[in-house]
């Protein structure tokens, strides 16, 4: 493998970097998205048997923000329980695009690297299919040094393909996630507006 980054040339070095950061970035977001730490089991259920019996108090909230995303949706709802239905509802929606926006930390460079990758890939071939050709000595006139050469240069793009694939795997997984973790999200709280406000038993 080392021998093979060393014949790659220096413009594998960028794609080793990206492969890293991918790398890094998939194991944090697989970690953050997972649905028992944004949307823990049972949590619509204690909140509203909370509110019942001690009402919103600032410990309760506070208690709420820290716990989970979810948690700090409904701590944004329960803290104009006072207010309209369309207040509690404004201020969770509010929250939830705060919740979403979390949630899609890192995706977006994730998804850079998807894109980019290939074309890391293709510049570091042209760079090595400029220094085959371009070498003063005569290997035009040896055809295994040729090939030789060529498959260097090639290493570049294979590997490029090597880091997008998996990238663009875990991007749009991600993505698909975090869009059913919002409306899950939304759709729980949906419910926290109904039963606190006596529309839902």
């Amino acid at each position: 493998m080392f021998s093979i980054i060393q014949a790659a040339g220096w413009p594998i070095y960028p794609l080793l970097l990206a492969s890293i950061i991918a790398v890094a970035l998939i194991i944090e977001r697989a970690t953050a998205l997972r649905h028992s730490k944004i949307i823990p089991p049972g949590l619509l259920v204690s909140v509203v048997g909370d509110y019942r019996q001690n009402g919103a108090t600032e410990q309760m909230l506070q208690r709420l923000e820290g716990h989970s995303l979810l948690g700090s949706v409904f701590a944004a709802g329960l803290r104009n329980i006072k207010s309209s239905r369309e207040v509690m509802k404004e201020s969770i929606e509010e929250a939830g695009r705060g919740a979403a926006h979390e949630m899609e930390r890192f995706l977006t460079s994730l998804g850079t690297i998807a894109s980019i990758s290939p074309l890391m890939g293709l510049f570091g071939t042209v760079v090595g299919m400029i220094e085959i050709f371009g070498s003063p000595t005569a290997s035009g006139n040896n055809p295994q040094a040729l090939a030789h050469g060529i498959s260097v240069a090639l290493y570049n793009t294979g590997f490029g393909l090597i880091i997008a694939i998996p990238s663009m795997i875990f991007y749009r997984h991600f993505r698909a996630t975090v869009e059913s973790l919002v409306i899950e999200m939304e759709q729980q709280a949906v419910k926290l507006v109904e039963l606190v406000h006596g529309e839902r038993k």
